[in-house]
């Protein structure tokens, strides 16, 4: 191996990383704040690259009737879990978050798509149809256990994830789609020539994660996030609403997911089951990370990215072995060095 063959497996393992780094804030983010092991995140990346591939095409994305029909069927959930204790500003919120809002976003869709708006329009309409699926999601399956084990939670993750996957089958179809990449330069740095694309991934991955960071650091909801992370018993007692905070998480899982999707799709066909392998990447670089370190996470998910990159090289036809096979020797260690302890009530 050269050096200028070791710099370019080195540059695209970054770039994968980069995308992987965005999978693991999303769950790590996730698990602390609701202690759900969001299996079903992979699927957020399927679906925004899909629905982003179907509006590049001028088409209107199956999507958007997903989008509806979980809307209203947490608009139903809403409803049952306020029941006793609803007021008319509890009932306006909830109407607007689960019935007006995913109508407003299917209209738009339906006006804009057939006109081939261009890019920043597309973009912005599939990080709008697929981010608000996650916290409707949260609201149906898992705000009413939030008081069960992690197990109970990981189960219903995993039914949700198989749920959401044939979902994709229905509303997407079989086929594989691609869309054009946001920039055809090409930028030349030695021997390596690095793609556009790959400037705009690792770019918006950066300014997200400085934005998450100043987020958490200054923002009352980042705070009150933070917080519930640390001790959901204790933010509930000095008036944090615990359930609110795991919408949020939800919400910005759903858009690190759905943003993954939209900046993959134009490097790789992306099916409907995509999503899972994706995320399976993102949850191995998770768990080295520790599952409850942001920058631990980062920084396991460009190694994962690396280590793909060279097991593609030297043999590719193991290189999903080699990059999950990782995770066992990380479990061993910490199954040795942590004692177990019981669920937070």
């Amino acid at each position: 191996m050269d050096t200028s063959i070791l710099l370019i497996l080195v540059q695209d393992g970054i770039v994968n990383g980069a995308i992987y780094a965005l999978l693991a804030l999303s769950l790590v983010l996730v698990f602390a704040v609701t202690r759900v092991i969001y299996v079903a995140q992979g699927e957020f990346v399927a679906y925004g690259a899909l629905t982003y591939a179907a509006l590049d095409g001028g088409h209107v994305p199956g999507a958007v009737w997903l989008l509806c029909v979980l809307g209203l069927a947490a608009c139903v959930a809403g409803f049952w879990q306020a029941r006793g204790r609803r007021d008319l500003a509890t009932t306006v919120r909830l109407l607007g978050e689960t019935i007006v809002l995913p109508a407003g976003i299917a209209g738009a869709t339906w006006v804009l798509a057939p006109m081939k708006p261009g890019i920043v329009v597309d973009v912005l309409l599939a990080l709008a149809i697929v981010t608000p699926m996650s916290p409707y999601l949260y609201r149906i399956a898992f705000q009413p256990l939030a008081n069960a084990s992690v197990l109970v939670l990981l189960i219903t993750a995993v039914g949700l994830h198989l749920a959401l996957v044939g979902c994709g089958l229905v509303f997407f179809g079989p086929e594989g789609f691609r869309a054009p990449a946001f920039s055809d330069a090409m930028l030349t740095a030695g021997p390596l020539m690095i793609p556009g694309q790959a400037i705009w991934i690792v770019a918006i991955t950066f300014v997200l994660m400085l934005s998450l960071y100043g987020f958490f650091e200054n923002a009352l909801t980042g705070k009150a996030l933070r917080a519930t992370a640390v001790n959901r018993l204790g933010a509930r007692l000095v008036g944090i609403p615990t359930e609110s905070a795991g919408m949020v998480a939800f919400a910005l899982a759903g858009f690190m997911g759905a943003l993954s999707g939209v900046l993959i799709v134009p490097l790789a066909t992306v099916y409907y089951d995509s999503g899972f392998t994706i995320g399976l990447r993102g949850f191995t670089a998770a768990i080295i990370g520790g599952l409850g370190s942001y920058p631990g996470a980062v920084i396991a998910a460009v190694l994962v990215g690396v280590a793909e990159s060279f097991s593609s090289f030297w043999a590719s036809a193991f290189k999903e072995v080699i990059v999950f096979t990782a995770i066992i020797p990380v479990l061993l260690w910490r199954s040795l060095r942590h004692r177990a302890v019981e669920d937070e009530e």
